[in-house]
């Protein structure tokens, strides 16, 4: 799998090909879609551009992307800068997706965030597949004590603007507990920043399903600016031909 990670917390002013509105993250995923992606991850915004858990606001951006590429997995983020740091805030945002007909398939919930069996346990309710984001060796092994770890619909290794050497060195530490728990849950691998083409190059040679996005860069493997998100898949895609 490679994901397609089309705007993150980015706007307009760090690159003018990021989608904001529900009808712009709609077209970039067809155009992801096309290029070889076989999901999408979000941050949907609000009115003033803002990023947002509020049910209606997420509920239109499913829904866009939805009607624009059936059958692609939709997921979304639920950082908790999002809610400015409440825990409470969050579940209850979370848990007012129930009253909505378009929920998200998936989304990402970051173990360094406190509050991450409780938001799981809602998101199970809700029959939302938890991304368990783990950034470190010690989110890896608060996963594993999670009750929740093994119903996790993937694992997401995120090197976040690391450099280069200590990304993989840490990856591979990371992998290496994962893979000595025993869970059968797929394992996403990416990388964020400078080390974002090397951790997705070390994905793709360990067989593992990694991501690309404006959210993660915004340069190609040889470091030059890209027009898009379907840019950046392309190149993931071409990457993994020559591995596999």
């Amino acid at each position: 799998m490679i994901q397609a990670c089309l705007n993150g917390r980015r706007t307009a002013r760090d690159h003018p090909a990021v989608p904001l509105t529900a009808r712009r993250l709609a077209a970039d995923a067809e155009l992801v879609r096309a290029a070889g992606a076989s999901g999408v991850h979000l941050h949907p915004r609000d009115g003033r551009g803002g990023e947002t858990l509020d049910a209606e606001v997420v509920a239109t951006a499913v829904r866009e992307v939805r009607r624009a590429c059936p059958g692609l997995e939709v997921g979304v983020s639920t950082g908790l800068w999002m809610c400015e740091g409440d825990t409470v805030a969050r579940e209850a945002a979370v848990a007012a997706w129930a009253a909505a007909e378009d929920r998200p398939d998936v989304v990402s919930l970051n173990l360094g965030e406190p509050g991450f069996d409780r938001l799981a346990a809602i998101l199970g309710e809700l029959g939302i597949g938890v991304e368990a984001g783990v950034w470190s060796p010690a989110d890896a092994v608060r996963l594993l004590d999670s009750p929740h770890a093994g119903a996790c619909h993937r694992i997401l290794v995120e090197m976040i603007d690391l450099p280069t050497d200590r990304a993989l060195a840490e990856a591979d530490g990371i992998l290496r507990l994962l893979a000595g728990a025993g869970l059968d849950v797929p394992v996403l691998l990416h990388g964020e920043g400078g080390c974002t083409w090397p951790v997705l190059d070390r994905a793709l040679a360990l067989g593992l399903e990694t991501r690309i996005g404006l959210e993660d860069t915004l340069t190609d493997p040889d470091g030059r600016e890209v027009d898009g998100n379907a840019a950046l898949v392309r190149h993931a895609v071409r990457r993994r031909a020559r591995v596999h």
